[in-house]
């Protein structure tokens, strides 16, 4: 079934009505949920008329449907890709076999304990993003703001759907705990580090949607091609999703450097603090909050040898991106990997097993998609004739998991020692003081059609809206 029943309570495609005791179960988590989002959901934008899409099918062609909605009212809902019934498992020991519709008992802890890592970082991103709309440099933004916003917590949804369907009590306490963790909380922190730091101001934000969703993009992708066919059919659809908000990441930075090599230009100057002295964010700030939230979600990947990896792969639980237009034998049991060790205080690659390295080729895959982007914001700049590049640092720079961990790594990737780490890092991760200038810069453009200084206009606006639309509505 592809279009979405809204005559419901909680709107689906998963017959929902038919499991009397599931939607009774989730039903009840639903108060609990709008409670969350009041409380821990965008300050202060409970009135604001938004201009949100809602997906009506989960068909590729025309699945979303555009319209003025409050958030609190915002039809989330359980949404699974169509069901393949010719599906079989494409990678590890049951390579071969037909997926699985309910949870095999031997994967059960393992399948939970993916679902609710995955499904902890969609609130947590609400949360770290939550006053955010206090300094939206635009309707146009403070609206992609708030789409991100209520398909993060969409995704909540299908992790809990997940979680209530396939896991009885257990899964029902796991969905419970996903609403009282908390990005940052000192005892009951997010499961992830990258989701327990702060998002204080929009390049962060935009940095943050760049990199961080663009881990989860590649995390997606691995589970969609589990053998557990209701978690690949949940992530495939929600990969539809995930895509805008990369693309709100990589539009915002690129409009940032427009404006700022449009003042250096109009000013003729490279030196940063006459460009600051012109409210606009300069390059080298940029290229550190890059290395900053670069490294943070390259560790979101885990141990760069993991058993773990090597589990789930062999289980058939998590495959590679792409796994089906790779070319091996899909089971990896006699492949190798070369992965970063620190030898004589050098970095060296050695071979290990491929298996347990799965952890590092997904986090391989993700750093060759990030520098594509990365190289379009180099285009940019360079059309405006300016000598300077961003790029992204080595990946052993500032890492606090795995080998690498609390190795102190140049950008260029020279291992150094902790007098030349600290000499040097405030040239390379943003400083206290870069926070308090780009925060400066920050404060609130409700009127349509009108841009903070700080960053250019978008070339066009939202579903074939103009730029100067009026998105949200402040009531």
């Amino acid at each position: 079934m592809s279009g979405i029943n809204y005559s419901e309570k909680i709107p689906n495609n998963v017959n929902l009505s038919g499991d009397r005791a599931l939607q009774r179960a989730l039903e009840h988590w639903q108060p609990n949920y709008l409670q969350w989002w009041q409380d821990m959901g965008p300050d202060g934008s409970h009135g604001f008329d938004v201009y949100l899409r809602t997906a009506v099918s989960v068909e590729p062609d025309g699945w979303a449907h555009f319209d003025h909605v409050k958030m609190p009212d915002y039809r989330w809902g359980i949404f699974l890709a169509p069901q393949d019934g010719q599906r079989k498992i494409h990678f590890g020991e049951n390579l071969g076999r037909d997926v699985w519709q309910d949870v095999p008992g031997e994967h059960r802890a393992n399948l939970r304990r993916i679902i609710v890592t995955q499904g902890d970082t969609e609130p947590a991103s609400i949360e770290q993003q939550r006053h955010l709309g206090m300094t939206a440099p635009s309707q146009y933004d403070l609206r992609n703001l708030f789409q991100i916003n209520v398909e993060e917590g969409r995704h909540l949804w299908a992790m809990v759907y997940l979680l209530h369907r396939y896991f009885g009590r257990d899964g029902r306490e796991e969905a419970d705990a996903l609403l009282e963790r908390s990005s940052g909380d000192a005892d009951n922190p997010r499961i992830l580090g990258a989701f327990n730091e702060k998002t204080p101001d929009w390049l962060a934000f935009y940095m943050f949607t760049y990199f961080t969703d663009r881990d989860g993009k590649f995390q997606l992708c691995a589970l969609a091609e589990s053998g557990f066919d209701p978690l690949a059919r949940t992530t495939k659809f929600m990969l539809t999703e995930e895509a805008h908000h990369m693309f709100v990441g990589e539009s915002g930075v690129s409009r940032i450097i427009q404006r700022t090599c449009e003042v250096m230009k109009q000013l003729k100057t490279d030196d940063p603090a006459t460009v600051r002295a012109a409210g606009v964010i300069d390059l080298p700030t940029l290229q550190r909050y890059l290395n900053f939230h670069y490294s943070v979600t390259i560790d979101l990947f885990g141990a760069d040898q993991s058993s773990n990896a090597a589990i789930f792969y062999s289980s058939g639980l998590k495959g590679r991106y792409e796994e089906g237009k790779r070319t091996d034998d899909h089971q990896l049991k006699n492949d190798t990997y070369r992965v970063l060790s620190v030898d004589g205080g050098r970095l060296r690659e050695i071979e290990v097993p491929m298996l347990n390295a799965l952890n590092e080729v997904l986090r391989d895959d993700f750093i060759r998609d990030s520098m594509a982007g990365v190289g379009r914001w180099n285009k940019v700049i360079e059309k405006s004739g300016l000598p300077f590049r961003l790029s992204v640092p080595h990946k052993a720079f500032n890492r606090q998991i795995g080998t690498l961990a609390g190795i102190r790594v140049a950008p260029e990737g020279e291992v150094l020692s902790e007098a030349q780490w600290q000499a040097n890092r405030d040239k390379w991760l943003p400083t206290a003081e870069d926070r308090a200038f780009v925060a400066s810069l920050m404060g609130r453009v409700d009127e349509p059609g009108k841009f903070a200084n700080w960053i250019a206009p978008p070339v066009m606006g939202v579903n074939r809206q103009p730029v100067n639309f009026e998105y949200v509505r402040f009531n």
